[in-house]
This record gives structure tokens, sequence and C-alpha cells, in this order.
């Protein structure tokens, strides 16, 4: 079974890939998406997005970071990709998912699963400009309103030369409320053989081993689930419920990320509130700090209360 860290704006950042992937093993994770419009993107463009393209395209733990690109433009989405890969990129993942208005609105992410002869000129352009040797793949949802195309948009996806297809089970419309429809994969899977990969509310291994069964999929893709339970990939890697990060270890985790440099303090601040607001969903030592330290807005505030957590443990 193959564990990827999902791709997610605004979360799974290179500070949080780092941070979940040194917790235990994804057999890769992928960038936020990289909006490509009508340039070249410059390589620091890059380099920010993916800054482990300096150390062989791989976070400090050895997992592989998989480049992800938006866009509908064939010729600049080819240029970028070859670009990107000449830095050393390890994959190429293209999104065909995101249901954001401004994105959609400017004819990018799910929108584009209305047409899935354009989806399919832009997996084939990448796949063309890409060496034979780095893969490309695919992440959609079901669809944009409706479910209309999701066979032709994979059998699209596969035909242009793509390696793998990872689905959203759900519709744009859909958004992220529960559920995500499992059963609507096997009619996926039987329709093309390139392998798929399952992604959506996927919380808990019982979440897992539910959607594996359900979709008939052998990999999961990790999302939300693994930004609130950062030792879910262990849980689900091994079946076993009891892998679970004892409450001093999560504290250290956390004292680790206000420790990263790459981030003004107020954005460090802002970012480590959301993220602890996610782990309240699933660890109750979470929900007490969470009262303690809400309104703290100085790193060292918020370093001294963790501190407080370990010695009072």
């Amino acid at each position: 079974m193959k564990l990827v860290l999902a791709p997610m704006e605004g979360l799974t950042d290179p500070l949080m890939r780092d941070l979940l992937t040194s917790v235990g093993h994804y057999d890769w994770c992928v960038t936020e998406f990289i909006r490509v419009t009508d340039s070249l993107l410059p390589e620091h463009v890059f380099y920010n997005f993916c800054p482990e393209l300096q150390n062989g395209g791989k976070t400090k733990s050895g997992t592989p970071v998989h480049v992800q690109f938006l866009g509908n433009d064939a010729n600049r989405l080819a240029q970028n990709a070859a670009r990107v890969a000449e830095l050393g990129a390890p994959a190429i993942d293209l999104n065909f998912g995101c249901p954001a208005k401004t994105v959609n609105r400017h004819r990018g992410g799910a929108v584009l699963l209305d047409e899935p002869e354009v989806i399919h000129s832009l997996v084939k352009a990448v796949r063309d400009a890409v060496p034979a040797h780095i893969p490309v793949s695919a992440k959609m949802r079901l669809g944009y309103l409706d479910e209309n195309h999701t066979l032709d948009n994979a059998l699209a996806i596969e035909s242009a030369g793509a390696s793998w297809l990872t689905v959203h089970a759900r519709t744009k419309s859909d958004g992220y409320k529960p559920p995500a429809y499992w059963e609507k994969l096997p009619d996926i899977q039987q329709a093309i053989k390139i392998p798929v990969i399952a992604n959506g509310e996927i919380w808990t291994l019982e979440h897992a081993e539910r959607c594996l069964e359900i979709s008939g999929c052998a990999d999961l893709m990790l999302g939300r689930g693994a930004v609130t339970r950062p030792d879910l990939v262990n849980r689900v890697r091994h079946r076993d419920d009891s892998r679970q990060l004892s409450w001093p270890q999560l504290v250290q985790l956390q004292l680790d990320f206000l420790d990263a440099a790459s981030k003004t303090e107020q954005g460090l601040v802002g970012r480590y509130k959301q993220w602890l607001g996610m782990l309240t969903q699933g660890y109750a030592e979470a929900a007490l700090l969470w009262n303690d330290i809400k309104k703290i807005r100085e790193l060292n505030g918020l370093r001294a209360a963790l501190e407080q957590q370990l010695t009072e443990k």
C-alpha cells in the first residue's frame, strides 16, 4: 500500500511537509499547486514552493516531493514542467481538483472537468515535455457540478500518458462536505489500467480501511486527516491504532514548527494557531492547550506555553 501526503494550499507547505514526513513513512508528498498563466516562471518561484529541489527533490527525512501545477495553457504548463524537471523534481502532478472560486473563474482546477479534451491536451503536453523517466500524474475530483464526465476525464488522463490518477471522491459542488463517495471509484478503476489513488474523508484508521474496502483502491492519499493527526500515517501504514504519538512527542513537534526560520513571526504565529486548531480535533490535550494560548500573539509566549506542557508531563 502506498500512502501519499496530499497537496493542500496553505496547509502542506514545506514546513508541514518536513514535519509530517519526519513522523512516519509516506511514499511521496505533493507541493501546493503552482499557478501557471502566461509565462515561464523564474527559478525562485519553484524553489519557494519546493525548496526540497535543493535537497535532491526530497524532504529532510528523504521523502520525494512531487511538484504540482495548475493552469489551462498547454504550452506554458509544458515549459514550466520541463524546467522544474531540470531543477530536480522527481515527478510532476497536474491539478484538476481545486474548487476555489478564484481559480475556477480563471479556468483552472476543477472547472476543467467539464472539458475532458482540454484535460487530455494539458496532460499530454506535459508528458511530452518531461523526460520519460520522470512520472507525470494528475489529481481530479468526480466532476465539477456533476459527474457526467467522470470516466471521460479518467480515460483522457490515462490516454495522455499519465502514470497514475488520484481521485478526490467528491465533485467541486460537494466541496469538502462529508461524505466522500468512495463507492464511485471502482467504476473508474474498471475503466482505466493505470493505478487509482483514493482521496477524501480519511481521518482515522477505520476510515482508511473502509475506503480501501469500498473503493477497491490499493493506495491512499491522506489530506486534512494527516495534518489533524500527524500519527495517522503510522496507524494506517501498520493497520494499528495504538501507533500514536504521545502528547510530549506532539509538543516537541509543535516546538519544531515554531523554530522554523522561513516565515515572519506574525505569519508563523498564524500558521501555528491554524494547525493547533486542527490538532484539537484529534487530541484532547490540544483542546486544553488551545484555551491557554489562543490570545498569545508572540512566538516566545507560544514557546513558553509549550515548554510548560513538557514540564507538567
